[in-house]
């Protein structure tokens, strides 16, 4: 069994970045920007915002973060993204979920720019992945599919099983598992709520993306010798042992199943920082787009 270390593969796409910047600086272009959106006080939501800021310090973008009360309105909350749209020293908005109840979320990622959208949640972006165009991907299904890139994980030909439909992880995981690519070509089944013998269903993968946000789902008797375990959960699990009043857990019961894997990921440490460096990627492509465009119109 070994482990799939998001922080070290992420680690290495950062350093990989940030000869890219190097060589940014020297040609005299403009770095990236990206300027992220908190609406309110939710403390997992702060921790993630404060991840990305501080890898894009790692890196050498700019970052903005702007906090917003979480009783604005959502005419200014577009209002204010339309003018993030407009300014042409931005690159990337990302707009973290969730959401206040009163905003509309769809709407919201409706309103970003496609080309500014580096969370890769615009049906713009969605539509152009489903056919295989370039896009701007969902960072989390990115993510994986550069871990799984990093560890040289063979996928052609495999039975992989996403537990989850989401539009932000399930769906686009499926798709990109399935498609002619390096680390693709799976035959891939979609479990969700209503999904009859998923036990059965999960005992046939070679490959399993827990994605359903229930801590500990996946146990060892769902999996077979040699599986592949991508643990995509993160729950905040009362734990009065912890200072914090909680421990973090994931979909699978990791300590039972890993010793029947090939490779798994843990938690956290694993599809996290996967997710932050894909957003990276997907930063410095926006501002590298920019750039090739700007060139062209002479």
């Amino acid at each position: 069994m070994q482990i799939l270390n998001g922080k070290d593969a992420s680690q290495a796409i950062k350093d990989s970045l940030k000869l890219e910047m190097a060589q940014m600086a020297v040609q005299g272009k403009a770095v990236p920007h990206l300027v992220a959106v908190l609406v309110g006080n939710n403390g997992a939501s702060e921790t993630y915002v404060a991840s990305k800021v501080k890898a894009c310090q790692e890196v050498g973008f700019k970052s903005t973060l702007i906090r917003l009360e979480d009783d604005i309105s959502s005419l200014k909350l577009l209002d204010m993204i339309m003018d993030l749209n407009r300014d042409p020293d931005i690159h990337g908005i990302l707009v973290q979920l969730p959401l206040p109840k009163h905003i509309s979320e769809e709407e919201v990622i409706n309103t970003i720019d496609p080309s500014k959208d580096v969370d890769g949640f615009h049906p713009n972006n969605i539509g152009r992945m489903i056919l295989g165009h370039p896009s701007f991907i969902p960072a989390t299904p990115y993510g994986i599919m550069l871990l799984l890139e990093h560890y040289k994980i063979e996928t052609k030909g495999k039975h992989a099983v996403v537990i989850g439909r989401s539009n932000i992880v399930g769906r686009p995981m499926s798709i990109l598992l399935s498609e002619n690519r390096a680390q693709g070509n799976c035959t891939v089944t979609i479990c969700h709520s209503h999904t009859k013998n998923i036990k059965e269903i999960c005992q046939s993968a070679d490959i399993i993306v827990a994605a359903l946000g229930r801590p500990n789902f996946v146990t060892a008797d769902m999996v077979k010798e040699g599986a592949v375990i991508i643990d995509v959960g993160i729950t905040r699990v009362p734990d009065s042992t912890k200072k914090s009043g909680y421990r973090i857990a994931g979909d699978v019961d990791f300590e039972n199943v890993a010793p029947k894997c090939s490779f798994i990921t843990p938690v956290p440490g694993g599809v996290g920082p996967m997710t932050i460096a894909a957003l990276m990627k997907n930063t410095f492509k926006a501002c590298a787009l920019k750039h090739y465009y700007e060139e062209a119109e002479g």
